[in-house]
This record gives structure tokens, sequence and C-alpha cells, in this order.
């Protein structure tokens, strides 16, 4: 396999070249990209990039906070849409108050 088969390669080298989005901006969505994604070595290197590129550590750690609430919430919701679509398994498996999905 040759990575200039996959369009994505193209797709990313295009993104990195262009004029609309900072150095700043491009260093923070790539960190939030790879913070959702899950990748250890990859944020952290991005981290590093970032604080190096100049960005300070409260604006890297405000990125950081952000993903993570985004990342939250995205989670949360699945959760709720998958158990409304198998609500009658789910109520017959829990008898409890605490089973009811988005009720106090």
């Amino acid at each position: 396999m040759d990575a200039a088969e996959f369009t994505s390669i193209k797709a990313l080298e295009t993104a990195k070249a262009a004029t609309e989005l900072t150095e700043r901006d491009k260093h923070l969505i790539g960190l939030a990209v790879t913070l959702t994604r899950g990748c250890q070595e990859c944020s952290g290197s991005r981290i590093e990039l970032a604080l190096q590129s100049g960005l300070t550590y409260e604006t890297v750690r405000a990125a950081i906070d952000l993903a993570a609430a985004v990342n939250a919430g995205v989670t949360l919701r699945t959760a709720i849409s998958g158990s409304e679509l198998f609500k009658a398994g789910i109520e017959q498996a829990c008898s409890g108050s605490e089973c009811g999905v988005g009720t106090p």
C-alpha cells in the first residue's frame, strides 16, 4: 500500500495548506481531534507542538477541557438516544427509579 493512494492524504495536505486558518487554529483543532480519537501518542505530540509554537499552557488546557466537555456531551446523547431505541428491554432489566432516562 502506498500512502499516496488514499484521498485522505490529499485532504490533510489541503487542510494543512489552508490560509483561512491560522497556525494557532490548526494546532487547537488538531489537538481536539487527537484527544477525541483517543490517541495518547498523537495527543501528547500535539500538546508539545502547540506549546512549542507559542500557545500558552492555559490555552492548551482550555482546549483540552472543551474537547472533554464536547466528547462527554456526545457520549451522553448517544447513550440516551440508544437507550430510547431499546427502551422496552432496558425497562425490563431495570426496576428502580434510577432507571429512567433523562429523569432526575
